[in-house]
Formats: C-alpha cells, structure tokens, sequence
C-alpha cells in the first residue's frame, strides 16, 4: 500500500523487453514494492545506482508506457508502523488521462484532466485520486474529465510543473468507490450477499 506522497524524482535509464531500470538513491531491497509514477511494482535486483523493476503484460496494457521514460515519481510501499498521510493508494492503475486545460490562479494552478467516462464513475467530487502517484483532491467531476487544483509546493515538487496540454497520466481513482461499486454492482444481480461473499472481494483490492 502507498500514500501518494511522492519521495523522490528519479530517472528511468534503461526500458526494454518488460525491464525498467531506475537510478534513484532509494535504498531498495530485492522484492521491495515501489510505485513509479502510480504503478506498482517489484525489485528484481538492486544495482549500484538504482535498481531494476518487472512490468506484467497486464499492466502495460492498461498504462501508457511513454510514463516509463525521463524523470519518474516514485513512492516505496508504507511500512508497518509509518506514519499515514495522502490517501489509500494501491499502486493499481485504472486508467489513463490526459491534460486538457492548465489555468492558473492567484495561488495555484487548475489542471483539467480527460479520462474515458467509463473512468468517471469512480471520480468524486471533493474525493481523493492518484495522478501519476500524486494524492490529489478532486475539485469538480464533468461529462468526461475533472478538475484539480495543485498548490505551489505541490506544483514545485513534483513533475506536474512540467505537464503541458495532451501530458498523458496514470489514474488510479478511490478504491472505496469502486469498492462500493463493485458490492451494489453483485447485489442488483442478487437479492443479498454474505459476509463471506464481501470478504472475498474486499481481499480482491
């Protein structure tokens, strides 16, 4: 599990045949859980400068892999015991977006973000969301996009400051959205469910 608080700017050198190699000055462990720019996944092996990563053909379907080049988000998976701050996240992209309107205010910066509606429904007004493994609050939810308001420090820390119009992104949207979603979904198929029915789903996230 993550936060979204991003602990570091790393960089990707090296992509290929479902490697990712990160140089980064995060002491990783082999088998260690890291999120780079939203997406979880596992140390294979630590290098001198870094350390290498594994993508599932699943994953990369559903990312956009032009996320896995240049400088990176990345956040390691909490610890038992840290401190819990951002939001519940769980590294499990959703969706992909794209940057359509950036507006700045007097202290601040909009940014409108497009997804596929099908995307939307998870999406809460004043609710939490995952962009490129950042925990933001959502402002406003339209038709097809929605829209957030990055403070400074947000904007200065993080590779937002760089995003432009047509910037595509991770989404991972709030799992208790799609958590509830997903138990009324099965119960307009069934008069009731168990407790043991919402168990197993509830170890599905």
């Amino acid at each position: 599990m993550f936060t979204g608080l991003i602990r570091e700017i790393a960089t990707v050198t090296h992509y290929q045949n479902n490697i990712l190699s990160i140089r980064s000055k995060h002491p990783a462990k082999l088998g260690d859980s890291i999120a780079v720019n939203g997406v979880c996944l596992t140390v294979i092996k630590v290098n001198s400068d870094g350390f290498d990563l594994e993508l599932a053909d699943e994953t990369r379907a559903i990312i956009d892999e032009s996320k896995l080049r240049g400088e990176v988000h990345i956040e390691p998976a909490m610890l038992m015991g840290d401190r819990f701050e951002g939001h519940i996240v769980q590294g499990h992209v959703d969706c992909t977006g794209a940057v359509s309107q950036i507006m700045p205010r007097e202290n601040g910066t909009d940014f409108i973000i497009t997804v596929d509606p099908q995307c939307i429904t998870h999406i809460i007004p004043k609710g939490s969301i995952t962009v490129d493994g950042i925990s933001l609050t959502v402002n406003d939810v339209y038709e097809d996009n929605f829209r957030l308001t990055i403070i400074p420090h947000t904007l200065e820390n993080t590779l937002m400051k760089y995003y432009k119009i047509g910037t595509k992104v991770n989404i991972e949207t709030d799992v208790f959205a799609r958590y509830i979603d997903h138990i009324l979904a099965h119960r307009s198929k069934k008069k009731s469910m168990g407790w043991n029915e919402i168990d197993i789903i509830q170890m599905g996230y």
